[in-house]
């Protein structure tokens, strides 16, 4: 299927309106509960994850959602193009109310992201790629788009990322919660290498964001993730000239594996 400005659009609503439904529980006094691998699940995650699957129903592409039910390998396995979402990446951040969650939803073909949108709800602001488009980020992203938003108009507003920003620090971004202690080692070895070391702690898929818009120079992920923690935000960060590669910086990660785990990576 080719990537139509029709499949953009859809994707970039389903993101702000779930992200809109996220921040209306954000106010609220929520409760959480946790699921069988012990991660956190609220409301919210459930409310997006509706919100995208209704949204991207008009595709007519399968949609594997951390959220939604678990699809056996047997049947996702010959799927060439398919929805991969986090309807809200950093549940646990969002407990912890410090801003630093996400709406990721990724287009895979062919086992690799071809398209990406992240929302970040608390700051209104949108990082979107596409193949044959590039990638961008956009700020007062919900006061700007609406259903019949026309995605020329939408680029003209947008940056192009990478932005051109000058740093005199290698900076490192890393997960606000899973510093390991191997991150801890490689970021070590980094300081033998660069003169400045700037340390940046950031929530979910934002760490990710900040290699692509060029704010952050390398993000060692030596902990566990899913495919749908990494999938948009690769999109953006390939898109806009970056890498996503496992931890031996050889290959590229890939996706709709029989396990959905990540292998260990780095992001530059």
């Amino acid at each position: 299927m080719q990537i139509t400005n029709e499949l953009i659009k859809i994707a970039i609503s389903a993101s702000t309106e779930a992200g809109k439904a996220i921040l209306k529980i954000y106010s609220t006094d929520f409760s959480f509960e946790k699921k069988s691998d012990d991660s956190p699940l609220t409301i919210a995650d459930k409310k997006s994850h509706n919100i995208i699957k209704n949204n991207l129903l008009s595709t007519n592409l399968p949609v594997l959602s951390e959220e939604g039910l678990e699809i056996p390998f047997q049947k996702r396995k010959n799927w060439k193009q398919f929805w991969l979402i986090d309807p809200l990446d950093g549940t646990k951040e969002f407990i912890k109310r410090n801003d630093e969650f996400t709406v990721n939803i990724a287009l895979i073909e062919d086992n690799f992201p071809v398209g990406g949108v992240i929302f970040v709800p608390v700051l209104d602001l949108l990082y979107f790629a596409f193949e044959g488009i590039g990638s961008f980020k956009l700020e007062n992203a919900d006061k700007i788009i609406s259903h019949d938003i026309n995605i020329n108009d939408l680029i003209k507003k947008s940056k192009k990322l990478p932005l051109k920003t000058k740093r005199e620090t290698y900076t490192v971004v890393a997960s606000r919660s899973h510093l390991t202690n191997e991150t801890k080692e490689f970021i070590e070895q980094l300081k033998n290498k660069h003169k400045k070391i700037e340390l940046v702690s950031r929530g979910s898929s934002l760490k990710l964001c900040m290699i692509a818009e060029g704010s952050a120079d390398i993000y060692p992920r030596f902990a566990p993730t899913m495919e749908w923690d990494t999938a948009a935000g690769q999109a953006i960060v390939e898109i806009a000239g970056g890498k996503v590669l496992n931890k031996n910086q050889k290959d590229r990660i890939r996706y709709n594996k029989k396990d959905l785990l990540n292998p260990w990576f780095i992001v530059k």
